[in-house]
């Protein structure tokens, strides 16, 4: 079911000198209102975050009164939200071993056997939330209460890219190879991001996911 605007909360504040931070209350409010702040006008960029959208204008063009009275403008005017259904996508991961070196500690740490964990990640559906951080780097929300579990105290710095990985209630995907501090359950042989592809990135907000265990 859709909802209105007038139904959902808002806050709008000022974080920098040409950008804007609009806080709301779900992913699927911040994809909506990202969506209509595109259609809207030229604003140099609109990012959507997880409960948050960031807009930032040109100065040079307008004020920041201007900017602001645009941005509630447009969430006056309504902004409705749906589901985020989306294109589902199956995600194979190699478990364990070099491809993902913290399933063990992560299946102690909760209290579990690896094949048992395993099962409880590949057991349900999830959405992307968000596409950030590093090119391609998917958010993907969803992760069952049992498995959650904080990031690494001390970050590796490199992490190879496809690396599936758990943290803080989520599961994380590593499009290219870079610095992190989630736990690596596992790897996917799949490519994530493709610079020469028309679209480079396999996984987009509002996606729904599936993981699927496989062999080496």
């Amino acid at each position: 079911m859709s909802c209105r605007a007038t139904e959902l909360r808002f806050v709008l504040s000022r974080s920098a000198d040409d950008k804007f931070s609009v806080s709301v209350g779900t992913t699927a409010e911040a994809q909506a209102l990202a969506e209509q702040l595109r259609i809207s006008g030229a604003w140099i960029d609109v990012v959507a975050g997880i409960n948050s959208v960031g807009v930032q204008f040109d100065p040079l063009r307008i004020d920041a009164t201007t900017a602001r009275e645009r941005i509630q403008a447009v969430i006056a005017e309504g902004v409705v939200t749906e589901p985020l259904a989306g294109a589902c996508v199956e995600v194979p991961v190699i478990y364990g071993g070099d491809a993902g070196p913290d399933l063990d500690d992560v299946a102690r740490r909760t209290s579990m056997s690896p094949e048992e964990l395993v099962a409880l990640h590949t057991g349900r559906e999830y959405v992307v939330e968000m596409v950030g951080f590093t090119p391609g780097f998917a958010f993907v929300g969803g992760l069952d209460s049992r498995l959650r579990i904080p990031r690494r105290s001390e970050p590796r710095q490199r992490v190879p890219a496809g690396s599936v990985a758990i943290a803080d209630g989520r599961t994380g995907l590593y499009a290219v190879a870079s610095p992190g501090g989630w736990n690596l359950v596992g790897r996917t042989p799949i490519t994530l991001f493709d610079p020469t592809a028309d679209e480079p990135f396999l996984l987009r907000a509002g996606m729904r996911v599936r993981f699927k265990a496989i062999d080496a």
